[in-house]
């Protein structure tokens, strides 16, 4: 990675620069039997459409906080970086009633409904399908997003030391988040390309965002992001292990 990169979005950018075809994110659903891998590339494609969804037709500004109430998934981490590259604060597990724009998953629509910005409701279903009906007061991401450029410019630079996320209540700006993460991979076992951990955290915690996400991402190592991993019997965890050249583990 690259020693000047100061935000979550300069990351992925060094990332996409040095490596672009090699796996970033690989995501299990254990309830649905989903698995999906996104390269580098593939990822900051999402990433560049969906930061554009939130500058241009979401009327997002560099401060506004958006509240992510989201699980452990591969679309919440596509989100947080697009955050990171508009600089808005990704509030994950925020309050709606306190944010500027919401983004919910299917089990926190109600709950959303209290944000009097923009909604964007995600089915969070297989491959990213959109609702059958689109829920009342939202906009369906998987209906909006796939329209959207797939290069992103910022109205704004934006600023390393402003506040990029909030996460069990504790604040950081895109400098600490990277900071942190650079320190914290070497304890997760991520050394450098080839690593590969294995988590099952929830992101409703600094340890799930960085084991899930920011330090691989920080150390130009992957994550093998797995939801609902209880369902799955330790035999099976053992061949997922193999077959996925899973390097270290965190659950």
């Amino acid at each position: 990675m690259n020693a000047t990169d100061r935000t979550p979005a300069d990351l992925l950018r060094s990332a996409l620069a040095a490596d672009p075809a090699r796996p970033l994110v690989t995501f299990y659903d254990d309830a649905t039997g989903e698995r999906i891998e996104l390269s580098v590339a593939t990822f900051a494609n999402w990433v560049a459409k969906t930061a554009n969804l939130l500058q241009g037709e979401l009327s997002a500004e560099p401060g506004d906080r958006v509240a992510l109430l989201l699980p452990a998934h591969w679309q919440t981490a596509v989100w947080l970086l697009a955050c990171s590259s508009v600089g808005v604060v990704a509030d994950v597990g925020g309050d709606p009633g306190a944010a500027d724009l919401v983004v919910a998953g299917p089990d926190a629509l109600e709950a959303g409904l209290a944000c009097s910005g923009e909604r964007v409701a995600l089915s969070l279903a297989p491959l990213g399908r959109r609702f059958p009906t689109p829920p009342a007061g939202y906009a369906d991401y998987a209906v909006e997003v796939p329209s959207q450029g797939d290069r992103f410019q910022p109205y704004a630079p934006v600023d390393p030391e402003e506040a990029a996320l909030i996460v069990a209540g504790a604040e950081h700006t895109g400098a600490e988040v990277v900071e942190r993460a650079r320190a914290e991979a070497a304890s997760l076992d991520l050394t450098g390309p080839g690593s590969r951990i294995l988590s099952a955290l929830a992101y409703d915690t600094w340890e799930g965002l960085s084991a899930g996400l920011y330090a691989p991402l920080a150390s130009g190592g992957s994550v093998v992001l797995c939801r609902h991993l209880e369902r799955l019997g330790e035999d099976a965890l053992a061949k997922r292990i193999e077959s996925e050249r899973v390097t270290s583990t965190v659950r």
